[in-house]
């Protein structure tokens, strides 16, 4: 099988004959779609921390800001200028658009915060976005709905994406979804009942690495999939596993699939280390906190029979441009989405994460216990 650099490059060919539009190379476009006859309007919600406003809620600021064309980059750094560099460079460079951006067919409408003087700074930066302060009425006037929490334990989300799943309209709500396993039931279940196209995962999903590990797992080539060790930098505590903790066990579920058996936690000191088990599959890992040389945020291993490969976020040793990529497949999945109602992950894969966190804290209460994974979701 030849490396995934020159299967990327094999993509691109393919697209460029079919569409005549190019990427850069080692990159891969979303899948195309029919563009719509009138744009697709964008709500943006920013989730609250224990009730506090995110005031500059990267998930909402740097996540979303794709699907807007016009940045006002004064504004930007008048209201927020440790972005101002890494946007000029980067995240609204023009020539690191992938030849995606801007996308043709979005745009945001609407941003909602619980306290409206929260939203002021975003409309001034992204001209046309009007501050919303009415949940129903925000969802009489948009398309799809973005939930953006980056830090928060996502206690209100279900109240805050409830207008938008009522009436079908397609919804990304950021992890952790509902905050505990009964409220991903409720979210879920909630979105089925209503026939609402719904999203929600991590951003490790959309790694450039990810995506060529999946093309080598589909392909075969390397034999079976085995294992998975998924491993986060970032110092580890028990709040922040179940936050961030759920990078890592989404790279092991995208990765092998759902059907998680149980979890073993381990913690000591900044670090956590855990095992996930598998009736019909070999163990795989995930690390929280593991040391590193050189930070990355994270790295993961993939071992098939044939081979191992392993891979971070970085794009040619640019963790700026990797990260970049990342977000923007990310919004381009979500864009996908609205377009055809398809949604990227299944909602037993979005309700496992959730038991696997809740699973995990709970053997580590337990002396590290193996917890079956079923013991969180009766």
């Amino acid at each position: 099988m030849p490396p995934p650099q020159e299967l990327l490059r094999r993509d691109l060919l393919k697209l460029a004959a079919s569409t005549g539009v190019l990427s850069l190379p080692g990159t891969r476009p979303a899948q195309a779609a029919e563009l719509p006859k009138k744009k697709l309007r964008i709500g943006v919600i920013s989730a609250a921390i224990e009730g506090k406003p995110q005031t500059r809620n990267g998930h909402t600021w740097l996540f979303a800001q794709y699907f807007h064309p016009r940045c006002d980059l004064d504004m930007l750094k008048k209201h927020a200028a440790s972005f101002y560099p890494s946007w000029v460079k980067t995240y609204r460079n023009p020539k690191r658009g992938f030849d995606l951006l801007p996308f043709a067919d979005t745009e945001i409408t609407h941003y909602y915060d619980a306290d409206p003087k929260v939203s002021v700074p975003f409309t001034e930066v992204f001209p046309g976005v009007q501050a919303a302060t009415n949940l129903e009425k925000m969802a009489a006037e948009v398309d799809a709905v973005w939930l953006g929490d980056a830090s928060g334990k996502g206690d209100d989300h279900f109240e805050l994406i409830a207008p938008f799943l009522a009436k079908g309209i397609p919804t990304f709500c950021d992890k952790p979804i509902g905050g505990t396993v009964a409220g991903t039931r409720k979210i879920l279940e909630f979105a089925r009942q209503y026939k609402a196209p719904l999203m929600s995962g991590s951003i490790f999903n959309y790694e450039w690495g990810m995506e060529a590990a999946q093309r080598m797992r589909d392909s075969g080539e390397f034999g079976q999939l085995e294992h998975v060790s998924a491993r986060l930098m970032s110092r580890y505590s028990l709040p922040g596993w179940m936050v961030y903790g759920q990078h890592p066990v989404w790279t092991i579920v995208t990765l092998m699939g759902a059907g998680a058996d149980a979890i073993s936690l381990y913690e000591y000191n900044d670090t956590c280390h855990g095992l996930i088990t598998f009736a019909d599959r070999y163990p795989c890992h995930v690390w929280f906190g593991q040391p590193y040389e050189r930070f990355e945020y994270d790295r993961t291993d993939v071992y098939f029979k044939k081979k191992l490969y392993s891979y971070t976020p970085s794009i040619e040793g640019s963790f700026e441009l990797g990260h970049h990529y990342q977000m923007l497949r990310m919004a381009a999945t979500f864009r996908q989405m609205a377009l055809t109602g398809i949604e990227p992950d299944s909602h037993q894969a979005i309700l496992e994460v959730s038991a696997i966190i809740h699973a995990g804290a709970r053997s580590l209460r337990e002396k590290s216990r193996l917890v079956k994974i079923s013991e969180v979701l009766e």
